[in-house]
């Protein structure tokens, strides 16, 4: 049951993810793809996994956010104790250092 979510359809839509090789193409697809309300949903739980990285408190995510603390509080089980999606792409992200992400560090908290 935990794995229902993985269908031939979800296997099809994070190849063509793989296909998408800059920003922008990225940025045209997933607008394509969301509604303008889920974008803003998965970029606020990606600011909220950021955020918990660099050991900020909940409270304090959440007036920087506006996400409850029980969004906060599930995306922090996720990631620690999900699937290691969240972890692979944070440390990806501070092993690349991409100039156009944000990425916040603890002085910054």
């Amino acid at each position: 049951m935990a794995d229902d979510w993985r269908t031939a359809d979800a296997e099809a839509l994070f190849d063509a993810i793989l296909q998408l090789e800059t920003r922008e193409e990225a940025e045209r697809f997933v607008r394509d793809l969301c509604t303008l309300n889920e974008i803003r949903d998965m970029a606020q739980r990606w600011a909220v996994v950021r955020l918990l990285d660099a050991g900020m408190h909940y409270a304090q995510i959440s007036r920087e956010t506006g996400a409850s603390t029980a969004t906060i509080t599930r995306i922090a089980s996720w990631l620690h104790h999900g699937e290691g999606g969240y972890r692979e792409a944070l440390e990806r992200l501070k092993t690349t250092r991409d100039a156009d992400l944000s990425y916040p560090t603890a002085a910054e908290t």
